[in-house]
């Protein structure tokens, strides 16, 4: 049987108390994700083992079944594939937030949702300043998406053994006390290299025109340029030769477009598909619908929950909640109908990212799957609590890729 997975990322939360002790998904309007639910079953995922970060780049491992222990080699380096960036063996890519600093404190990650257009021409001046093509430790800049882009750093000389912080989960810190750390001491012509490169980036971003004209509008400036994340390319079974099946994968996401290369998916691209809250659901229901004709999973990511928590917006967290069920969900389960396909079709967060911290959690995350001919379990809405009563195992490892494929565990 084919197989949907929609995935809300960092959907998950814990109880407000503007809300009386509900969670985003307790409060938000959601009949057609809460159907998934009653007509299938439920249970818990552990989707970030202990020790790993807790982040998107581990928990859509652990979604499709890859045991990050084997394959984790940071998120840069998924991303590259997707952004068509080849790496040598020796070469390290860091993740490269175009970030704001106020004070010395990081005000944000993202640079106020910078555009990609503002931001191709920040990071083209970035490399025309300080790429280069020889020396102990060449350096490449490449523009991604928005805020998100991709520093490699090429040859021998490089290391991943960095120390990063992710700079989601540091706004209002010291950026001075969060500087790129080596862990070893092959790292530290790296580390000296990072820090370089992100004080000239500094000097060149404080006086671009693209600043000026962000300042001029109101609008927070990418003051800064932020490294995290670093690694080597990974080696990563396909999903073809660990399951047989041929799976497809919808994002606006490098990461997840990444991920589902090296996964040997299709990956299929959706105009107006933002990462933000205002993406294309509609267009990515009917690519999913136009996709299961000829693969056996259909994977499709939704970023817009997870930059309302990290925004700490409790308000567009459940809005965006709503949205994707209305707006994706709903017409998702109505082209199955209309078109008389049979698919199981399973719902979850990857991890949880709470409006109280605007930080990525490692909670274990409510997951429901509902199978045509499968019998439901009683659980009646979909949310962190009704998942603790549902009659799917707890789930780690591979375990709930293999339910939503309908195969026996591993």
């Amino acid at each position: 049987m084919k197989t949907i997975i929609i995935l809300g990322d960092g959907m998950s939360d814990y109880p407000v108390a503007e809300l009386h002790g509900k969670t985003p998904l307790q409060a938000a309007h959601k009949p057609h994700i809460d159907r998934i639910a009653r007509e299938g079953r439920m249970g818990l995922f552990e989707t970030v083992p202990e020790g790993f970060p807790k982040g998107s780049e581990v928990a859509n491992l652990s979604v499709l079944g890859y045991d990050p222990a084997k394959t984790y080699n940071g998120r840069a380096v998924i991303e590259a594939a997707n952004m068509g960036v080849g790496l040598g063996d020796a070469d390290v890519a860091f993740r490269l937030n175009l970030c704001c600093i106020e004070n010395g404190l990081i005000k944000n990650h993202s640079a106020g949702h910078i555009t990609t257009e503002e931001a191709g021409e920040i990071i083209r001046s970035l490399q025309a300043a300080l790429g280069e093509e020889s020396g102990d430790i060449p350096v490449d800049f490449h523009t991604g998406v928005s805020y998100r882009h991709l520093l490699v750093l090429r040859g021998s000389g490089a290391s991943p053994k960095l120390k990063c912080a992710p700079p989601h989960d540091h706004v209002g810190e010291r950026a001075a006390e969060l500087l790129p750390t080596a862990t070893s001491d092959e790292a530290k012509a790296t580390e000296a290299k990072v820090r370089s490169v992100m004080v000239q980036a500094e000097g060149i971003l404080k006086d671009h025109p693209v600043n000026r004209a962000r300042i001029a509008a109101g609008k927070d400036p990418a003051n800064t340029i932020w490294p995290w994340s670093p690694g080597r390319k990974p080696k990563m079974e396909t999903l073809q030769a660990r399951f047989g099946i041929h799976g497809a994968v919808i994002s606006a996401v490098d990461l997840i477009m990444g991920l589902g290369l090296y996964a040997g998916m299709d990956v299929i691209r959706v105009e107006g598909a933002t990462g933000l809250w205002d993406t294309n659901y509609e267009g990515k229901a009917a690519a999913c619908i136009q996709a299961l004709r000829d693969h056996d999973l259909v994977y499709v990511h939704v970023e817009a929950t997870d930059e309302a928590g990290h925004a700490k917006d409790l308000g567009l967290k459940i809005k965006c909640i709503e949205m994707l069920d209305d707006r994706l969900v709903r017409p998702v389960l109505e082209g199955l109908e209309r078109e008389g396909l049979e698919a199981a079709v399973a719902v979850l967060p990857d991890h949880p990212t709470p409006v109280c911290t605007g930080i990525h959690a490692d909670d274990p995350v409510p997951v429901a799957i509902r199978r045509p001919g499968q019998s439901a379990d009683g659980t009646t809405a979909f949310d962190e609590e009704q998942a603790k009563t549902g009659s799917l195992p707890f789930m780690r490892g591979d375990d709930f890729i293999r339910l939503a494929l309908g195969l026996k565990a591993g």
